[in-house]
Formats: structure tokens, sequence, C-alpha cells
């Protein structure tokens, strides 16, 4: 396939993203992910349950490792295959090939549905309903939500939103180009395979019981994946301030003491352009957690606030994807690519 081709798998994909997202009736990768991760936990605490010492930890720890590798290598190895089964007969059916890949690609981008649940949750607080507010937000956060009030949900949505910019929107972003310039890859499976480390991370990659054994590596590995593309992100948020510098320097000072090396810099990175704060008292389970306050309060954090943190990740979106369209356009003219 050309370069053409290549941009148009991407175009397709990022407005599919932007004006659709992922409808709750339509099938995705992820509820897939999630059956299997379920299913294979289950499993694996039922065979060791009688046997939690040392060996039973060596157990647990190597069934993650395999869970890890088997989901992360195999979401992509068998998302390639279908591409290329696709792509063989793309002279018989070239629109059935161009929308499956645009389809499959946007799948692994979560701009929309970020977007849609930070609204559901606002609107329901704007018309002073904030039982529903709290019982909606309970899907998209970890904390208890039964008695937040109002300042507490808005910063709520506002962690969720930030957080998740960077491994469920620029991330997955960041390895489909990485995947485009590879030759013989493509964007999908490349992508595909981070969505997979992502979903292993939201689901097991817990420091509390149980997971705390079996998730060590999906953490790790995302972690590790997620690196890059955070501080890239991180970046293009701070240049996109106009402030670059004050911003790298807050994310210094703060973004280091969260025990994410992640989610810290991303949450800190909007928290110090948007001149709010956020951390601080949560409970998880009924257990209270302190989580290292991040940027200053200069602005307390508002739905308009957090619509703006939600258009900083479309910006950085679009700048990369532009950017990527550039380089590749040029790159292809001089015969690189």
């Amino acid at each position: 396939m050309n370069a053409n081709y290549t941009l148009i798998i991407l175009f397709i994909a990022a407005c599919l993203d932007y004006l659709i997202g992922d409808p709750w009736s339509w099938p995705h990768p992820v509820n897939i992910l999630g059956w299997i991760i379920t299913h294979y936990t289950k499993q694996i605490f039922k065979l060791t349950k009688p046997d939690r010492d040392n060996s039973g930890v060596f157990i647990l720890r190597l069934a993650g490792i395999l869970l890890a590798i088997a989901l992360v290598f195999g979401n992509g190895i068998i998302s390639w295959l279908i591409i290329q089964a696709l792509r063989i007969n793309f002279v018989q059916f070239p629109l059935l090939t161009v929308i499956t890949e645009s389809i499959l690609l946007a799948s692994c981008f979560a701009g929309k549905s970020l977007s849609m649940a930070a609204k559901e949750v606002l609107q329901l607080v704007r018309s002073d309903n904030l039982i529903q507010a709290r019982q909606k937000l309970s899907m998209y956060v970890g904390r208890d939500t039964e008695n937040l009030s109002r300042p507490e949900i808005f910063r709520a949505i506002f962690e969720t939103v930030t957080e998740n910019a960077t491994d469920g929107v620029i991330a997955p972003l960041f390895y489909a180009l990485l995947g485009a310039i590879i030759p013989g890859l493509g964007s999908v499976p490349l992508a595909f395979a981070y969505k997979a480390a992502s979903t292993l991370d939201s689901m097991v990659g817990y420091k509390e019981a149980p997971y705390t054994d079996i998730g060590w590596f999906s953490a790790k590995l995302e972690d590790v994946l997620t690196w890059l593309p955070c501080r890239l992100n991180v970046l293009t948020i701070a240049l996109l301030s106009g402030k670059p510098l004050y911003v790298w320097r807050i994310c210094q000072r703060d973004a280091v003491k969260d025990p994410s090396p992640n989610a810290g810099w991303s949450e800190c990175a909007y928290a110090a352009t948007l001149g709010v704060q956020v951390g601080g008292t949560n409970l998880y389970h009924g257990v209270v957690k302190h989580k290292p306050l991040l940027g200053d309060p200069i602005y307390p954090i508002t739905p308009e606030i957090i619509d703006r943190a939600l258009q900083l990740t479309r910006y950085c979106f679009l700048i990369w994807l532009g950017l990527f369209f550039i380089c590749y356009i040029v790159s292809g003219s001089m015969g690189i690519v």
C-alpha cells in the first residue's frame, strides 16, 4: 500500500472517532480483551487460592507475564492478519478494506468516548441531579463517589479526562503513527497491541489485592509503553499553553511526587496550563488515600475548565496527526517512504 492509503486510513479513523466514537451498542475489541482477562484471572486465582506462599506468588507473577505477553502480541498479530487478509482482496473489495481498517483503527482512539463520558456527568450536575451524577461517575473512576460534593465531582472528572488523555487518546495515536512508518506493519497492529497493554493495566494493573502479583508485569509494561508518548504530550500541552517553561517547571515540581510515572505528568500538565490543582484525599472501597497535589489552585475546577481540558486533548491529537501528514507527504515526495 502506498503513502496515500496510509494517510487516508488515519484521516478516516480520526474522523470516525471525532464524529461517532464507540457506540455502546457496537461490539468493541476491548470487550473481548476484558472477557479474556476476567476469565483467565478467575481461573488462576482458583488454582493458587490454597497456596499463597512464595510458590503461589511465583505462579501468579508468571501467569501475569504470560497473560500480558499473549494478549499484547496476540492482539497485534491477529489484527495484522486481519489487515493482510483484507488487503489481499483490496482490488475486489476496496471500499470494504478501507472502511474495515479505518474502523479498527478508530476503535483504538477514545477521544469521543472520553468527552461524552465527561459531558454526561457534567449535564447531570448542571441539572442539580447529584445522585445520578455520582452514579454515572462511578462508571468511569475507581474512587468511591457516593458522597462526593459538586467540587469533588468536578475534580474527579478533570482527573480522569486528563489522565486518560494520554493512555486513551495520545498514546494509541503515537503507536498508530509509529506503525505507519514501519514497512509491512501498518497503524492498526501496533495501536491494537498498545490497546491490549492499556486494557490489562486498567483491569489488573492494581497495587491492591488480589491483583498485586498477577498484575505487576502489566502495570510495568504499560508504564514503559506510555512513558514516551506521555512526555511528548506534556511538551505539546506546554507549548499550547503559551508558557512552556512554567508548565514544565510545575510538572518537575509536582508530577514526580505521583506514584505513577505517567498519570501524574499528564494530569499536572493540564492542571498547570489551566491554573487548577488536582489530587488530595480520595476514598477507595472505604479506604482513605492521599494523592499528591499537582498544580497551583489559581482557579477552581469548573465545567468550563473541563471543556478546555478536553479541547486541549483534541488540539494535541490534531497537531500530532497534522505534523505526521506533513512529514509523510514531504518524505514521500523525496522518495524516502
